[in-house]
């Protein structure tokens, strides 16, 4: 096989000897200054033009990860020319260094690559702990503590994953605080007794932290006045608070400090650690590591990984916010983002802008998202968001990572939120589940009627105008329709609207509640998911769990997770654990839930089959923290990233 070129990913402005002077001034008087005031700044660190070193070390015996991975004597053979990166539009989006010929076949090189790690992560699920390392997931949040979606779940459930097979693990939060009942959750974390001063956003910031250990993890919560005030994480009924990037910055530099600086257990987690940067909020991170520590011999041994959640979210500002970041000037090109003509507001707007997530793909040592099929969907133009280029170029370093589920949370046979319980070897719960929950909605209790549930926010992305669409035509069935989910003021009303309609056959819950989300995936027969994309999805994951049929838009995770069903399969019941459909349309929603009614209805043992193989489906977060020590441990064979 071919070797495999590593793009490196841009070249900063060289800075005069003055900007760098005084960078280390001001660094110096906040954050790791006491790190490396004896330190002597290497040669090398004083060069901020950005070199990613290729593989160029053999490991015998493990040609899963060395194998497609490109030499250092093959690129000085061939040379390499700086080449900038553009969208549709033509705005740069990002600079990589190229060769001068075999461009095409390099991009295949890097297909193939990705591929063959996708199959290694796959072959490495029966694998014990070789290695163990220092873990720090820097997240906007993680429940128990807080939680929107999906990202609250996986950092909560999978830093215990990890903690229980043998890792030391630490999670970054902010101490988010509304003067409500919500408040009790930090109630057991008590205040560390070390602050830290940040510099940025032309001023110099204290914050404290305070610290849980719980379930083998180290929980650690920034705090500071700008995390203290009613609503949710990010905004509240008036839209996103207008000082996020200042709070989520905050977060990031104040992640950097906590291993240096917190005694937790009595000795720091060092320098020494792999950093999991979630999503925008924390994608400063990774630039943070390469732009203010390492010149300084600081995190010289840790690694970034950036793990994608959605990247419909950038974290995008105006260009002359950089100066508030806490970054040196010449960094400034990392996070450089142009908007296309059309985005822009007015004639004279330029549409400079910063862009923090990208800086992350720029400067993170490895990157994952939450499916494989979003790995791949991230690198073409209608899943790339503006990104899809320079996503395209670090393909050898992006995988993609099924996420797993809370199995003791999620738990026909424990839970405490249900009717009744139940198991693969005994479903007679189930059937008291749906009649408890027609009962709680006011339905007409029928419990041979096909019972069809929607679960999320109700938006344009989770395809809710689909579904609202199709409920005339569907309501000519013998079904019954439950929705749950809160979001845009139309998809409310229309809800409420549909209600009113069909009052025999239609329930919709304007809200959130986490008990009715337990018994509407347990009461339901079928749970549908027409998403116009979906990292992941952990809904479909729950609905398997408890004998639920998913009907499901063929895209990212979802793609990944159900298995369409297959009644001419060998097997007596067919194969498969629900239906998927493609494109996104109303008539082919429609088309997939009359098969599942059908289906239902008619074909018992059919049925049967698809409700235990998919509560058979393996979904813990165990799976998933194997793959993960996979992909740490690729990222310690490459050198860091270095500027």
């Amino acid at each position: 096989m071919g070797t495999l070129k590593t793009p490196s990913r841009f070249l900063c402005r060289e800075p005069t000897e003055i900007s760098v002077i005084r960078w280390c001034s001001a660094v110096g008087q906040v954050g790791f200054g006491y790190l490396y005031r004896n330190r002597k700044i290497s040669k090398g660190s004083q060069s901020l033009v950005v070199k990613r070193r290729s593989y160029t070390e053999e490991r015998n015996g493990e040609d899963s990860i060395t194998s497609g991975r490109n030499s250092e004597d093959e690129e000085q053979r061939k040379g390499l020319l700086l080449g900038t990166e553009r969208d549709n539009s033509g705005s740069v989006i990002g600079f990589q260094l190229i060769p001068h010929s075999d461009v095409m076949e390099t991009q295949d090189n890097i297909a193939i690559g990705k591929e063959e790690l996708s199959e290694d992560i796959e072959r490495g699920e029966e694998a014990s702990t070789k290695v163990t390392y220092s873990v720090v997931f820097v997240t906007s949040e993680a429940a128990p503590y807080s939680k929107t979606g999906g990202l609250g779940d996986v950092c909560g459930s999978l830093p215990v994953a990890l903690a229980t097979r043998g890792h030391r693990v630490m999670v970054v939060s902010p101490r988010y605080l509304d003067g409500g009942p919500s408040d009790k959750k930090f109630a057991n974390a008590v205040e560390v007794d070390q602050r830290s001063k940040i510099y940025c956003f032309g001023g110099v910031h204290e914050v404290t932290f305070f610290h849980e250990y719980r379930a083998g993890v180290d929980w650690v919560f920034v705090d500071h006045p700008s995390y203290h005030r009613p609503g949710t994480p990010y905004g509240d009924i008036f839209g996103a608070f207008g000082d996020n990037q200042f709070r989520f910055n905050l977060l990031c530099h104040a992640a950097c400090e906590a291993p240096l600086v917190l005694p937790l257990g009595g000795f720091t987690y060092g320098e020494k650690c792999v950093f999991l940067a979630n999503d925008w909020h924390a994608a400063l991170v990774p630039v943070l590591l390469a732009a203010k520590y390492r010149p300084y011999g600081v995190y010289k041994d840790a690694r970034s990984i950036l793990v994608i959640h959605n990247l419909a979210h950038q974290g995008v500002e105006a260009a002359a916010t950089y100066e508030y970041l806490g970054l040196p000037p010449e960094w400034y090109k990392a996070l450089e983002w142009v908007f296309p003509t059309w985005a822009r507001t007015h004639a004279l707007d330029t549409g400079e802008a910063v862009n923090v997530l990208k800086g992350a793909i720029v400067t993170a040592d490895r990157i994952l998202t939450v499916s494989q099929g979003y790995s791949s969907e991230i690198t073409t133009p209608e899943g790339g968001y503006g990104l899809h280029e320079l996503l395209s170029s670090r393909k050898a370093v992006l995988n993609g990572i099924t996420n797993g589920i809370d199995i003791n949370e999620w738990n026909p046979s424990s839970d405490e939120h249900i009717a009744s319980h139940y198991s693969v070897n005994d479903l007679s719960g189930k059937v008291q589940c749906k009649i408890a929950l027609q009962k709680e909605l006011g339905l007409p209790i029928r419990p041979e009627c096909p019972l069809i549930g929607f679960i999320g926010r109700l938006d344009y992305q989770k395809g809710v105008d689909i579904i609202l669409s199709a409920i005339p035509e569907l309501m000519q069935e013998d079904v019954q329709f439950i929705m749950l989910g809160s979001g845009e003021k139309q998809y409310e009303d229309w809800m409420r609207n549909l209600e009113s309609v069909y009052r025999e056959k239609f329930r919709g819950w304007v809200g959130f509640n986490v008990p009715v989300s337990h018994r509407i995936t347990a009461g339901c027969d079928i749970l549908t998911m027409p998403s116009r994309f979906e990292p992941c999805g952990l809904n479909q994951l729950y609905a398997m769990r408890y004998g639920t049929i998913p009907v499901v838009h063929s895209t990212g995770g979802l793609r990944d997770t159900v298995k369409h069903f297959n009644p001419y399969a060998e097997e007596p019941s067919g194969e498969g654990t629900g239906w998927t459909f493609s494109p996104l349309s109303r008539e082919n929603l429609i088309a997939a839930l009359k098969l599942a009614i059908g289906t239902y209805i008619e074909h018992n043992s059919s049925w049967e089959g698809l409700v235990k193989r998919g509560m058979e489906r393996e979904s813990s977060w165990d799976r998933a923290a194997i793959q993960y020590e996979q992909v740490f441990e690729w990222a310690f064979t490459d050198p860091p990233y270095a500027g």
